[in-house]
């Protein structure tokens, strides 16, 4: 059986950056996911400037696709508005194998099963052990399913559902654009444009509302890609887009379950206003890390629920919710 003090279940941005800061401690640990990495992975790739400064990484320093934008454009009901907020764009294949190689720890491909609790440690599928273990494998994280479901359960109402795709295109604007409840869809589309040639496109809408809508992501996909075109944005691209879902934050009660810990998309941290995820998540494994290195408590309540502090973030989290 292989031991480790602490195992992370999941390698993306927060349980990389958990086991990176755990690592720089002396702790002995160990990243279990399913996939190997590089791996795709599903997200506009928004990386807000405050994500840099947590990681404690120059973007002058990373060594992958890297675009800044100084200006969002919103769109809203046929209203458009540039706000200056500067903003990256990352690809996510690069961003988390660079996070996961940096973190120090060593990574195994394993898709976890079975979490028992032996004595003070835990038991992972009768193969590994460890003293801590971190969940961070995302909504279907077998930690959060072991030691949370039935005490910390998921808020349906803030459920989203989204519907992407990540092509390579030689686009010709370089700006992030932004649509909120366009169509009649309960949530927002983007068009985020990558360096080196790619961009990502998609769609995401709150689950319970589609439902009682009758309505499917599929069913505003054509009219988006049709408005992206019209725009100049893409054109002549076949796209072939792919879905999965998380949830934005809500009241979360419990975090920690003994020596057992759930991070970022394991709890549902995505922001109420711009569904941000990247940046909670990354906050998140960093507290996990300092409450398992210091012995205190762990809370997410730093943690804000807004990527903004505006009236119209407020009126997009009342909207989402």
């Amino acid at each position: 059986m292989k031991l480790a003090d602490a195992i992370v279940v999941g390698g993306g941005p927060a349980g990389s950056t958990c086991a990176w800061k755990l690592h720089s401690a002396g702790f002995d640990v160990l990243v279990l996911d399913r996939a190997r990495f590089p791996r795709n992975k599903l997200c506009a790739g928004w990386v807000t400037p405050k994500v840099m400064t947590d990681l404690e990484l120059d973007p002058c320093d990373y060594p992958h696709s890297f675009m800044t934008f100084d200006q969002l454009h919103l769109h809203w009901k046929g209203f458009s508005k540039k706000l200056h907020a500067p903003q990256h764009s990352i690809r996510r294949l690069e961003f988390d194998n660079f996070l996961l190689g940096r973190s120090g720890a060593e990574v195994l491909q394993h898709e976890v099963r079975d979490i028992e609790v032996a004595g003070d440690d835990y038991i992972i599928d009768n193969a590994y052990r460890c003293k801590y273990v971190v969940g961070a494998g995302g909504t279907r994280c077998p930690v959060y399913r072991t030691f949370f479901r039935s005490t910390n359960p998921r808020n349906n109402r803030l459920q989203t559902a989204t519907y992407e795709q990540e092509v390579p295109y030689r686009w010709d604007d370089g700006t992030c654009h932004l649509w909120f409840f366009d169509g009649g869809l309960p949530g927002y589309a983007w068009y985020v444009p990558k360096a080196n040639g790619f961009v990502n496109v998609g769609l995401g809408g709150m689950a319970v509302q589609l439902k009682q809508r009758n309505g499917h992501l599929r069913d505003h996909w054509d009219r988006f890609v049709r408005k992206l075109a019209r725009r100049g944005l893409v054109n002549d691209q076949r796209f072939h887009p792919t879905g999965y879902s998380y949830y934005l934050r809500g009241d979360v009660d419990l975090v920690r379950e003994g020596n057992a810990f759930i991070t970022g998309d394991a709890v549902g941290l995505a922001t109420r206003d711009m569904c941000e995820g990247i940046g909670p998540a990354i906050e998140s494994g960093l507290m996990a890390a300092a409450a398992i290195v210091s012995g205190n408590d762990y809370t997410l309540s730093g943690i804000a629920s807004l990527s903004g502090d505006t009236f119209a973030s407020r009126i997009l989290a009342s909207k989402f919710a």
